[in-house]
């Protein structure tokens, strides 16, 4: 992240956000939240990402994404997500107004600047276990619905007042776990471990899940062929900060042993279509960011690059590799508009299983629609902060999957369009919910969001 004050996180005081009605100013707010502002970046950004990416991302996206060599849930959200600055708090940094000693006291539900329905107090002090609830609206396994625990080393606030003694600023320690089940019957349940070293220096993340997922395999054909995906799933990841810098890198370890059974016509075309296969993968994850904030950014850009080889040495029962590479940027184009820019491409060689194969993942798109040896999506959205709560957004992306079946020239360009709404939910860490609608040929679709959809 870039080094900044909460102005960067607290939407509500950014440039896009600050109007002179209904404003909701640093300097009001009360003396117990106001330094977290300034030193919590670095809890607030990471362990809020790990615990609603994984709580409203479902462990079957998480599995699909990881086996298709897309960073999923356990990927991006956790600990490939927003680097931080390590913020030393000393005479030289910003001026932050002095916490308050914890007291027991009854959690707000709004604002104290404008009357607002406002979670920031209860997410900024949770302590323990935090229940929460996910509604899943994929077209590709049906709508659902998921709860995950989440239980924080520490609240956020003490992680800044901890800050404060020790000079160092590091997010808390995160042990999640959680389950899902949709309407056609695909289910899944996993268990997640954040942690860091070193004030922040040395991030792991470890995850382990079950799933049993239905869905529909295209392929050369183009026409849906049933089957289900039974297997467990094991991440393991370190990542080490470059320096004091936005950058990390470090390695990533993927195990997923799996049986495969079409239920209906099979897809010939895949070779042995029901089959127990192992996928064991190791590669090296490289991460920069600059956004000013990793829930609803109104600037600054996000990168993640990813090769991942899998081999009989590794666990794999097949050979083949995996290159992933995605940016997005958030230019202000005005005090209210901001544009929104992604471009993301998925590649693999080598001998790779029919379900792990890259996929064009666009809203309104059904994920593994358009799948092959390659794929690659452009997107844009333009964001209309209509007030310091809510702003208005409309999107449109275009995508295509080619290599095996197709050529780049034969394959069909998929484009969605859509529009959606987002409202600030949590002003002291930028955090916004909405919902997103989109279509694409022959398809309609809604999505829950939080933040943004760009994970």
């Amino acid at each position: 992240m870039q080094r900044q004050s909460w102005e960067g996180v607290d939407a509500t005081t950014s440039g896009k956000w600050a109007r002179p009605a209904r404003r909701v100013r640093r300097d009001a707010l009360d003396r117990t939240t106001g330094w977290c502002r300034a030193a919590t970046r670095g809890a607030a950004r990471q362990g809020m990402a790990v615990t609603l990416a994984l709580c409203c991302m479902a462990p079957v996206s998480a599995v699909y994404a990881q086996t298709t060599g897309a960073t999923g849930a356990t990927g991006a959200a956790a600990g490939t997500a927003a680097p931080q600055d390590r913020a030393v708090v000393n005479a030289k940094s910003e001026a932050p107004i002095e916490p308050a000693a914890p007291t027991s006291r009854k959690v707000s539900w709004h604002s104290p600047e404008d009357g607002d329905f406002d979670a920031s107090d209860f997410l900024l002090n949770h302590r323990g276990a935090l229940p929460v609830p996910t509604i899943i609206t994929e077209p590709a396994i049906g709508y659902g619905g998921g709860v995950a625990l989440m239980f924080f080393s520490e609240s956020m606030a003490d992680a800044a007042r901890n800050a404060k003694e020790t000079g160092v600023m590091s997010p808390p320690n995160i042990t999640a776990v959680g389950g899902m089940y949709t309407e056609n019957g695909t289910w899944g349940a996993g268990l997640m471990h954040f942690h860091t070293w070193g004030g922040d220096s040395i991030r792991y993340l470890g995850g382990l899940a079950k799933v049993n997922m239905k869905t529909d395999y295209y392929g050369l054909s183009n026409s849906p062929r049933s089957y289900q995906l039974n297997g467990w799933l094991l991440v393991q990841q370190v990542l080490f900060r470059i320096g004091n810098s936005h950058w990390f890198v470090g390695p990533r370890y993927t195990y997923f042993d799996s049986n495969t059974h079409f239920t209906g016509q099979i897809a010939q075309e895949v070779g042995v279509p029901d089959a127990q296969r192992r996928i064991g993968k190791v590669g090296l994850v490289i991460d920069y960011d600059s956004r000013d904030n990793m829930f609803f950014p109104n600037k600054g850009s996000y990168l993640e690059l990813e090769i991942q080889a899998a081999r009989p040495w590794a666990g794999s029962s097949q050979s083949f590799e995996t290159y992933n590479g995605r940016g997005y940027t958030w230019l202000p184009l005005s005090r209210e508009w901001v544009l929104g820019l992604r471009l993301d491409g998925r590649f693999s060689a080598g001998d790779t299983p029919f379900y792990a194969q890259p996929y064009v993942k666009l809203r309104g798109v059904q994920q593994g629609r358009y799948q092959d040896q390659n794929a690659a999506m452009v997107e844009a959205e333009l964001r209309w902060n209509v007030t310091p709560r809510w702003s208005v957004l409309g999107f449109s992306g275009a995508g295509r999957a080619w290599g095996k079946w197709k050529s780049f020239s034969e394959a069909d360009a998929v484009v969605s369009v859509g529009a959606g709404f987002r409202y600030l939910i949590a002003a002291k860490l930028g955090l916004a919910v909405g919902v997103d609608v989109a279509h694409s040929k022959g398809e309609n679709a809604f999505y829950i969001q939080v933040g943004s959809a760009w994970h």
